[in-house]
């Protein structure tokens, strides 16, 4: 059975003194997603959509990969974890970074990253990646993999958001299980 719990984490910001001509600004609520089997935690701005899609790996092995969205504020949020079947190769985790990065490079302006950063992530060999996208637009991604777990972050926006207060909590805010 599929546990999604979704529990509030306040966004700790106390307004400045409000002038009565001035509108109060209300902080987003943001909110811990525990994902498929609790695998990992992550914060978005709001509760996001859940979706499973059912997928095959090359030899024809069926798996699920959970998909959690959310658009507010004129940005997108997305989190996707699945856990590859024992047919899918993982000995050489760069391997499915790399069709990861290669799968989505295509939107790209320019067809290539702007910014490619490999390292380990709580034992976990990961890759982040920015690139511009049509119209001032970027896309920046974390992807994962964690013996036979693969886990994407996506933030999707104008190009000074990908590198803004938001998408900096929504990457931070991944802890692993």
């Amino acid at each position: 059975m599929l546990r999604r719990e979704l529990f509030a984490l306040p966004l700790l910001a106390l307004a400045g003194m409000a002038h009565a001509q001035k509108k109060l600004v209300v902080p987003l609520a943001w909110y811990g997603v525990r994902v498929e089997d609790n695998v990992f935690t992550v914060e978005m701005p709001g509760v996001p959509d859940h979706r499973i899609v059912d997928d095959r790996s090359a030899r024809g092995t069926a798996f699920q990969l959970h998909s959690y969205s959310l658009e507010t504020g004129g940005y997108s949020y997305v989190a996707q974890t699945a856990l590859y079947p024992f047919d899918v190769d993982i000995t050489d985790p760069r391997v499915i970074l790399q069709a990861a990065l290669n799968g989505r490079v295509q939107q790209l302006v320019g067809r290539k990253w702007s910014k490619v950063d490999w390292r380990e992530i709580d034992g976990a060999f990961a890759v982040e990646s920015v690139g511009a996208l049509a119209g001032g637009n970027a896309l920046r991604q974390l992807i994962l993999l964690k013996e036979r777990r693969f886990v994407s972050l996506a933030f999707l926006g104008n190009a000074a958001g990908a590198t803004g207060v938001e998408a900096e909590r929504f990457f931070k805010s991944l802890k692993l299980a």
